[in-house]
């Protein structure tokens, strides 16, 4: 007879004896079995203790995470987190130099469990770090010609266990004197640092500037941005990293009027941080950031792609004031814009200044503006009133214009000279296209917290926008000729150009001039020979006869996704836990075993490189107990993360799997791929139909391709959209009696 439910066996240490083999009845309160623990040992005042889970965690047992022992468990007695909390109080005190270098080792490894840290900050351990950070430091910094490594680890701990205290979000960031943040700003100022010491002080002024408004104005105060620029041409990836972090921090909270360009600003690189959105500061940054960091022999990493991605982002939401303006047909400097459209264009036609009546200048304006491609020929101003995408749009022409003259004024002039059906009209263009290149691109959007996809031809450029639209409005003209476009297929145009930019974002050019390359190669002609194919490939299954075999098939196709699904869940996938200091994130491991019967999962120091196998995955859920798969908002970790929450992205990956005694096990999908494995294999498991978009995806290709190989006979014969008829029965048989 199995053991009842709540009844969980498993085995406890103590230092010096024997381990313990014991049956918890999780029922009974914490504190009694704590007592029936220590008093199996004769240990009195069981109030002094605790349980642990015996791993690199060592997690404390509480009420609320007692429900995560298992079966085979193994846990440990140890002193209680307020014992352990005093003790570290005391011991991070001492005179003793080694004494004091154990114990803030000590402490860093058990700040990351909240329920010692709740005890340690009710201590007022906080204030007592960052006292040490401000004044203690200073009596070391006297030994460290002669102690270098003992002082650097000395402060590496520190700060380390200060980064997993505040990181817990139970006391707040904005509690922090000036003097303290001075001293860790030293310490990212300082060329020759002790790495640890140089990640964890940038983790904690990335933490201050996205914690705290007020915060930031101290923090950027501090900081040059020639201080941190050293750190980016450096060759260690994690410091480059976590100083790109801090950049993009500074990006999400400056104030508008600091994104104002000023040429009079002086030199940048002594200039406080609270320029970091200054138009000269990013050409700076960026031309570090692609020298040393893109086009470095280094592989770019998952987080460092992450950050730059969130740079690429955070810079082009810097266009987002531009593309929400309207322009206001009364103002003057913006009418200006306009007139200077005219006249690179029209030049050698203009007539001299005031010269004739004005009504025949209305009437020469009227007629330049109608070259010019405005809807309104009267007066242009009109067309960008509508937002998205505003003067952005005026902006890219006036950037065009200028830069590339020959271009625009061959673009204007070519289509002035069309017919007026053929004429690809180039102010409406070029508005349409900016609005268009938002929506690609995504300005005005938050970043994603799971993305990668930055483009590394975007940081080739300080006006990688303008640039981008330069080479754009040129395709969409080369298109509309391509086509013979009249004004009636101008939505027609711009859906294959949103297609050319598409495909050839898709393949990840490395500079704009690769970028234009690739559209060259993605002519009309191209794109209707890819649209052909596809289409061909789905009207060949559309007769009645193909469609009855289609149905024959199905069944077949959906057995083997569902088995690549399970085998899939069997190799295992790598999760994250997600907490509010994004890069000190854990991982933990699930997958279901051989038999199909049993969920593995366990947490890991790491990334695991391969699959991890069962035995090292302490935690087991049967499937039998599995009660529904919850996906989306519905997840209870979903509805506990407020800053979780709000996020699109991180919504879209997660999924729950809710068990015996309504309990859930939480799921991050890493990618959108690995999400659809599981939620499918999951609903396999349970008996339920697999809905994700990769399932109907795999199987349109393989029907697609199962259909083909038993079609391979039939090429090039026409397949009848019925069976040939029966004919009529003979008027007698006498031919088989001949036969015979």
């Amino acid at each position: 007879m199995p053991p009842p439910a709540d009844i969980v066996k498993v085995a406890i240490e103590w230092p010096g004896a024997f381990p313990k083999l014991m049956e918890i009845d999780q029922k009974k309160p914490l504190s009694a079995i704590i007592k029936e623990v220590c008093e199996g040992w004769s240990l009195g005042n069981n109030e002094n203790f605790a349980l642990q889970i015996a791993d690199a965690t060592n997690f404390y047992i509480t009420e609320k995470n007692r429900n995560d022992i298992k079966n085979g468990s193994i846990l440990r007695l140890t002193t209680s987190p307020y014992q352990t909390a005093v003790q570290l109080h005391e011991r991070i005190q001492s005179s003793s130099m080694d004494a004091k270098l154990e114990a803030l080792k000590d402490l860093a490894n058990a700040s990351r469990d909240i329920t010692f840290a709740q005890e340690f900050i009710n201590l007022d351990g906080i204030s007592l770090l960052t006292q040490m950070v401000e004044s203690g430091t200073e009596r070391y910094q006297k030994l460290q010609k002669i102690m270098k490594p003992c002082f650097g680890d000395l402060l590496s701990f520190t700060l380390t266990a200060f980064v997993e205290l505040m990181d817990h979000g139970i006391v707040s960031w904005d509690t922090f004197s000036v003097a303290f943040i001075k001293k860790i700003a030293s310490y990212v100022n300082k060329s020759a640092m002790d790495t640890a010491v140089l990640q964890r002080s940038l983790a904690i002024l990335e933490s201050m500037v996205l914690n705290s408004q007020d915060l930031y104005h101290k923090v950027a105060q501090e900081i040059t941005i020639g201080q941190l620029i050293p750190h980016l041409q450096g060759t260690d990836q994690d410091i480059q990293t976590y100083t790109i972090a801090v950049i993009n921090a500074l990006f999400l909270k400056a104030p508008e009027e600091k994104r104002q360009f000023d040429e009079h600003i002086g030199d940048i690189l002594n200039c406080p941080l609270t320029e970091m959105a200054h138009i000269l500061a990013q050409k700076q940054l960026r031309s570090i950031i692609l020298s040393n960091v893109i086009r470095s022999t280094t592989a770019i990493n998952d987080e460092m792609a992450h950050q730059l991605y969130v740079l690429q982002v955070l810079t082009f939401n810097l266009l987002e004031d531009r593309m929400m303006t309207k322009m206001d047909p009364q103002d003057q400097a913006q009418r200006d814009i306009i007139f200077e459209l005219r006249r690179i264009a029209f030049d050698a036609e203009c007539e001299p200044n005031n010269s004739g009546s004005i009504e025949k200048r209305k009437s020469m304006y009227t007629r330049d503006y109608k070259k010019l491609g405005f809807i309104n020929h009267v007066n242009p101003a009109v067309d960008f009133t509508q937002i998205p995408p505003g003067m952005l749009a005026l902006d890219n022409m006036l950037y065009f214009a200028r830069h590339h003259q020959d271009a625009y004024v061959r673009i204007v002039l070519e289509n002035s000279s069309r017919e007026d059906k053929h004429e690809c009209p180039f102010g409406r263009s070029s508005i349409e296209l900016t609005k268009m290149l938002c929506e690609i691109l995504k300005v005005g959007e938050l970043p994603s917290e799971n993305c990668h996809d930055f483009h590394p031809m975007f940081f080739t450029h300080d006006r990688s926008f303008a640039e981008f639209f330069c080479i754009c409005i040129q395709l969409l003209n080369k298109t509309w000729k391509e086509m013979r476009a009249t004004s009636e297929d101008f939505n027609k145009v711009m859906q294959v150009v949103r297609e050319q930019i598409m495909r050839a974002l898709t393949l990840k050019p490395n500079s704009l001039d690769q970028f234009k390359s690739r559209l060259q190669n993605l002519s009309y002609t191209e794109i209707l020979k890819i649209r052909q194919s596809e289409r061909m490939n789905q009207e060949d299954f559309q007769s009645r006869p193909i469609l009855e075999l289609r149905e024959k098939i199905q069944p077949e196709i959906m057995e083997l996704i569902k088995q690549q699904r399970l085998n899939r869940l069997c190799e295992g996938t790598c999760f994250r836990k997600i907490s509010s200091r994004r890069r000190q994130d854990k991982f933990w491991y699930c997958r279901l075993s051989p038999n199909h019967k049993v969920l593995h999962y366990g947490d890991l120091e790491e990334s695991p490189q391969g699959e991890v196998p069962h035995d090292s995955l302490q935690d087991k859920l049967p499937v039998a107990d599995i009660k529904a798969v919850i996906t989306g908002k519905d997840c209870p970790h979903m509805k506990e993360k407020g800053a979780l929450k709000q996020n699109k992205e991180v919504l879209e990956l997660a999924f729950s799997v809710l068990y015996e005694s309504d309990e859930y096990l939480n799921f991050i999908a890493p990618d959108k791929h690995e999400y659809c494995v599981w939620t499918d294999g999951l609903n396999a498991l349970l008996g339920k139909e697999m809905t994700s978009d990769y399932t109907k995806s795999d199987m349109d290709t393989l029907l697609s391709m199962e259909m083909k190989l038993r079609l391979l006979d039939l090429e090039n014969i026409q397949i009848p959209e019925a069976p040939p008829p029966i004919p009529k029965e003979p008027s007698n048989y006498d031919f088989v009696y001949d036969c015979n």
